[in-house]
């Protein structure tokens, strides 16, 4: 698995995905996140800056994380409370961690940074051995957004802006998307892209059964609104059997 959150991009991380950290979107995950840990511990995989992990933290909760990035973790480990949190450097579809825990979890499309099924199923496998009987494995992702596909179009644009310009590149043979980023800023340019594979809830369930899990919940969001066939996006947990 390569890393595409190298320095550059981890120092911006926060600034670029502003929305995210807003109380509306980070509160409704948490407070799901801190029910179903109860007096038990969580692990976050692809556990970044820190976004869900520093305030589930404060509520508590001993938290760890997975991160393939060593310099999201260090900006991780700079904030308030953050070198309190042990990070494990490593692909979270199979890097260990010692001790169970009752909840794992994996928020804002980050199944995705896995780019071929098997490394997703290997994920929830990962998942579903750190968890203790009766624990949860959480996934918060969109829904491949396919209907936006015209015959013959792979390219959709998501952000078109004065300084920045977003694509995403699909392939439906394979599952595979490419999210293409423009951006300028101080009369300099920069181009980013990094490679997704999409997921369907179907196929998700499918994965939490051969690793032993069960649904027990889905939703549209992390406030609990139900999911149909017009969301967007889901949050799913699936329940280790005690």
């Amino acid at each position: 698995m390569e890393d595409y959150f190298g320095e550059s991009v981890a120092a911006k991380y926060d600034q670029s995905s502003a929305e995210m950290f807003a109380p509306e979107a980070v509160n409704p995950a948490v407070d799901v996140l801190a029910g179903l840990a109860g007096d038990g511990r969580a692990l976050e995989l692809g556990i970044g800056t820190g976004r869900i992990a520093l305030p589930l933290a404060a509520r508590s909760v001993p938290v760890s994380g997975i991160d393939l990035s060593s310099a999201m973790a260090a900006q991780l480990r700079a904030k308030p409370g953050g070198d309190a949190i042990e990070v494990t450097i490593g692909d979270f579809a199979t890097t260990r961690v010692t001790g169970t825990f009752s909840v794992a979890y994996l928020v804002y499309n980050a199944i995705g940074n896995l780019t071929s099924q098997d490394a997703q199923v290997a994920c929830f496998r990962n998942a579903a051995a750190h968890l203790e009987p009766g624990g949860c494995f959480v996934i918060e992702v969109g829904v491949p957004d396919l209907r936006k596909l015209p015959p013959g179009q792979t390219v959709v644009p998501f952000d078109l802006s004065a300084t920045h310009w977003g694509f995403d590149l699909y392939d439906v043979s394979t599952q595979s998307m490419s999210s293409y980023h423009a951006r300028v800023a101080d009369g300099r340019g920069e181009f980013r892209a990094i490679p997704f594979r999409y997921v369907w809830p179907a196929e998700l369930d499918l994965m939490a059964q051969l690793a032993g899990l069960r649904l027990r919940s889905r939703w549209e969001s992390w406030t609990g609104e139900p999911f149909t066939h017009e969301s967007g996006q889901h949050v799913s947990v699936w329940e280790k059997p005690s």
